[in-house]
């Protein structure tokens, strides 16, 4: 015995149990296949069908590319508030997921589901394009999308550049009572390091002074000479164990700026002063403002960000 696609449709679902209707409804057999009809018009799909509470013929444009099956079925419920079910199944009895797109639900034979009627419908084959026109289509939505970009690239910048001050205005908000505390144990390192210097200067002048006298007034040369030897022995052994604990060469300079490091950090532990979040400000300052410079000089030129970034 031979079926037709609508009853072998019936029979299918009443035995899959794809689609159950409610308790005590009765089951209603496929209406005619012109309730619901799928026409081409400039390019576009359009759905006819009618809706169940008003008795109406509406029709639905579908946009393929973009139009999802859930999309389409809130615009048949938003056009008759009396659907209260409508769904979309595949031949087999599988219900289509809400978010395949309509140009893939096109592309064969589905049942539309509304309320307690099942209609079975038959989407018109397309003729599918040739390699010449598919070519030009690909040309024209390549040409749309540069003239997109060029007409709202500008509009794009600008937005990106009030993104980036306002970004700067908080980071230099969030950084200037770091600022204005990390000057403060500047201040209070650098007076520290200048007394050591200082105190070392009187020292020496000291020293000097000692040995002068103790030579000239207590004792001679010859009792003072291997003082001042082993003196100057015990100096080249301090500045060798400075090269061996810091690897460097002493250089006042250098020796200067490690001791104001040295009281810079043991201040900064005693005050709670967040040293890491203060570099890290200060990189995202840095960047935010290197980002800004390139964007403004972007504006000023028309030329797209990436290519300066490419350039670069």
């Amino acid at each position: 015995m031979l079926w037709s696609y609508k009853q072998y449709c019936v029979r299918l679902w009443k035995h899959t149990g794809a689609w159950r209707e409610p308790v005590g409804a009765p089951y209603r057999a496929l209406v005619p296949s012109d309730e619901v009809t799928i026409d081409y018009r400039h390019g576009l799909p359009m759905i006819t069908l009618t809706l169940p509470t008003r008795s109406e013929r509406c029709q639905f444009t579908i946009k393929p590319m973009v139009t999802t099956v859930e999309a389409f079925l809130q615009d048949v419920q938003r056009e008759d508030k009396g659907v209260e079910r409508a769904e979309v199944f595949a031949t087999d009895g599988c219900k289509v997921c809400g978010a395949t797109s309509m140009e893939v639900l096109l592309r064969n034979d589905f049942t539309l589901v509304i309320n307690n009627i099942a209609y079975c419908v038959s989407p018109p084959v397309k003729d599918k394009l040739s390699s010449e026109h598919a070519t030009e289509m690909e040309d024209i939505k390549s040409l749309v999308h540069r003239l997109y970009v060029a007409l709202h690239l500008e509009d794009h910048q600008v937005r990106k550049e009030r993104e980036l001050l306002r970004k700067l205005d908080h980071l230099k908000e969030e950084l200037l009572p770091l600022e204005q505390m990390k000057a403060r144990i500047a201040i209070n390192a650098n007076a520290k390091t200048t007394r050591l210097l200082w105190i070392g200067l009187a020292l020496m002048s000291t020293q000097g002074g000692a040995l002068a006298w103790l030579t000239w007034w207590v004792y001679s040369w010859d009792i003072m000479e291997p003082v001042t030897y082993f003196i100057t022995y015990g100096s080249a052994m301090a500045f060798y164990a400075y090269f061996i604990l810091t690897k460097q060469d002493y250089i006042y300079s250098d020796a200067r700026d490690r001791q104001f490091l040295h009281y810079f950090y043991r201040k900064c532990k005693k005050q709670h002063f967040n040293v890491e979040r203060y570099n890290q400000l200060k990189e995202n300052i840095a960047e935010a403002e290197e980002s800004l410079k390139r964007l403004r000089q972007t504006l000023q030129l028309r030329l797209p960000v990436q290519e300066i970034k490419d350039k670069d």
